[in-house]
């Protein structure tokens, strides 16, 4: 008889830095592009993030799911909430940048989010908005322009 050596896992969410912020909670899109804004200052190509929220809209985290190139960013639903559920977060808010400045969505952008939006409503995981940031402080939210 042979014996099949089976692999053991352990899966662990680590801590890999912090950022200070001034908010303890989400209320409107302006509080979501400050903390974009610090956390993607700087950067020269696409980054995909997703903020990770509490019950009360409290900021738990944040993971960098991918970076790009100049005008584009390969994002999976399985990246995007892989490290949402091992942080138990409640809901989510997604944000890239437009290296290019300019934060009106590309078609990809809202595909990309409508498929997020029902990989979090399969997981119970709600999608609160996604927002794209642009240069001068402009920013493009898709919950003010109700896809949520």
């Amino acid at each position: 008889m042979y014996l099949y050596r089976l692999p053991i896992y352990q899966v662990r969410l680590v801590r890999d830095g912090s950022q200070r912020s001034n908010l303890k909670k989400i209320v409107k899109p302006t509080d979501v592009t400050e903390i974009l804004n610090a956390f993607l200052t700087g950067v020269d190509r696409e980054n995909f993030v997703v903020i990770m929220l509490n019950t009360k809209n409290q900021i738990i985290g944040i993971n960098t799911v991918a970076i790009g190139m100049l005008s584009s960013c390969p994002v999976h639903p399985r990246e995007v909430f892989k490290p949402v559920i091992l942080a138990n977060a409640a809901g989510v808010i997604l944000g890239h940048n437009h290296p290019s400045g300019e934060p009106s969505p590309s078609q990809d952008d809202l595909a990309l989010t409508n498929r997020l939006r029902d990989a979090g409503e399969l997981l119970g995981i709600p999608v609160i908005d996604h927002i794209i940031i642009g240069d001068e402080g402009r920013f493009y939210s898709f919950k003010e322009h109700s896809y949520f």
